[in-house]
């Protein structure tokens, strides 16, 4: 069900791509699912409209889309995201980049003040078929 929702929202979204994309197809989703600790989903949220993506772009990460389920189960502490990079490889190094930059240390330390805020991150990477309006 979740890669259906993905897939619809992904076509929907198919006009979105970022300036290295125009000659190279070979870029690649990366699919994100964060589970927070209880009531931490409200915490996880605002550190990533008040910081996390500015940060993602810095390091040539491209912000498609983030969604919270609507599932009950998962609404209260879920969040799905997706990444395009350039090639795995780009993706590797900008996730390096990331982890080492002093302003997502100091903005990580900060939201976890009172406690951890995300238990569990599953990341899938996924390529655009042939047919695909979104690649």
């Amino acid at each position: 069900m979740k890669w259906m929702f993905l897939a619809v929202l992904a076509l929907a979204l198919g006009t979105v791509a970022p300036a290295w994309a125009d000659d190279d197809t070979s870029r690649v989703f990366e699919i994100r699912t964060y589970t927070t600790a209880p009531g931490k989903l409200e915490d996880l949220q605002r550190r990533f409209r008040e910081h996390t993506l500015k940060l993602f772009e810095r390091h040539g990460m491209v912000n498609i889309a983030y969604w919270i389920p609507q599932d009950p189960k998962a609404a209260s502490n879920t969040l799905i995201y997706v990444l395009a990079h350039k090639s795995r490889e780009a993706a590797a190094q900008s996730w390096a980049a990331f982890s080492a930059d002093p302003e997502w240390k100091q903005v990580r330390a900060a939201s976890e003040a009172n406690g951890p805020i995300v238990i569990k991150v599953e990341s899938t990477f996924a390529a655009a078929t042939d047919f695909s309006p979104m690649k």
